[in-house]
């Protein structure tokens, strides 16, 4: 990692943390998701510099080492919207791809669609088209112990589990729970952080190394803002109204993803129901992909990333 650059670019009163590698016209932006940072796209990053690309990742607001906003339980995805914006002003980028990974995919669907003359394409990763509001996940069809449900508790449960442990501990129960094929939900008596085995080695691809690297963002940045985004937030309408993408667009889903089993999600995926959204969709499935494929099988990924950006090029 070491030809990758570090920055602080500032983006609506905020310092962003910002890695860049590459250089030239041809600009990838990269979104990371949850318990994810900058550092989950090293893979990626590299692979597209190498063939001409200037590849660019960061730290999402209140995550890793960019700054906290002043009131982060007022923050919704709007605020994400004008993030990547603003960030590509500062970087004097007229036009990008855009490539998302879980929540960092759906403000790069929302500026794709609302600012279609900003991206030249856009790859997402474990996440379809969806927009924020009360019908983006539909929790009542899930066990009460539905991370995700239990996530948004406003009255601070889920930062109390989190706050049994420390933030490495915090990163690695994730990592493992979430590479699983089912849906992480905890009984009425537990956590989700219960839900962890500690038996359960990290996987091959995710070393003690990693780990420490994420340990250190997140002990800088803590778990406030990521838990007020995606989760806290997730119901929040953002006022959008009906939205299309008409930029190229490359939807890769690991077929081990839990995502595909939360109710709406594999239907709406396989069945090419999202197309009415986003037209011009590829979808791509891989067969032993989990819900952190970009990092578990990143040649696999490069591969078709590369692919996306020789025939959609700028």
């Amino acid at each position: 990692m070491e030809k990758i650059e570090h920055k602080y670019v500032e983006v609506g009163g905020l310092k962003l943390h910002v890695a860049e590698i590459g250089s030239g016209p041809k600009v990838v932006l990269f979104l990371h998701g949850f318990p994810e940072i900058w550092y989950s796209w090293r893979h990626q990053m590299v692979a597209v510099a190498n063939n001409g690309y200037r590849a660019i990742a960061y730290d999402c607001r209140g995550y890793g080492l960019s700054e906290q906003p002043a009131e982060p339980e007022k923050a919704t995805f709007n605020d994400l919207v004008e993030e990547v914006l603003g960030l590509l002003d500062s970087l004097a980028i007229n036009k990008a791809f855009l490539v998302g990974k879980d929540f960092g995919a759906m403000p790069a669907y929302i500026v794709a669609a609302l600012h279609p003359d900003r991206v030249a394409g856009l790859i997402s990763l474990g996440v379809p088209f969806m927009l924020p509001g009360p019908t983006a996940v539909q929790n009542h069809l899930l066990p009460e112990g539905f991370y995700v449900s239990r996530w948004q508790e406003p009255a601070g449960r889920a930062e109390a589990d989190f706050g049994r442990f420390d933030v490495k501990s915090v990163i690695r129960n994730i990592y493992i729970l979430f590479c699983g094929s089912e849906v992480p939900v905890a009984a009425k008596d537990q956590e989700i952080m219960d839900l962890f085995d500690p038996s359960i080695p990290l996987p091959p691809w995710f070393s003690e190394e990693d780990l420490s690297v994420y340990a250190s963002l997140y002990e800088k940045s803590g778990f406030r803002f990521p838990l007020q985004i995606p989760y806290k937030s997730l119901a929040v309408d953002c006022g959008y109204t009906d939205p299309k993408v008409s930029a190229p667009t490359l939807l890769v889903m690991g077929e081990k993803d839990y995502i595909l089993k939360i109710p709406g999600f594999g239907d709406y995926i396989r069945t090419g129901a999202v197309k009415q959204f986003v037209p011009d969709l590829d979808i791509k499935y891989i067969a032993e992909g989990n819900h952190f494929v970009q990092e578990q099988l990143p040649e696999q990924i490069n591969q078709l990333i590369l692919t996306f950006l020789g025939k959609h090029g700028i």
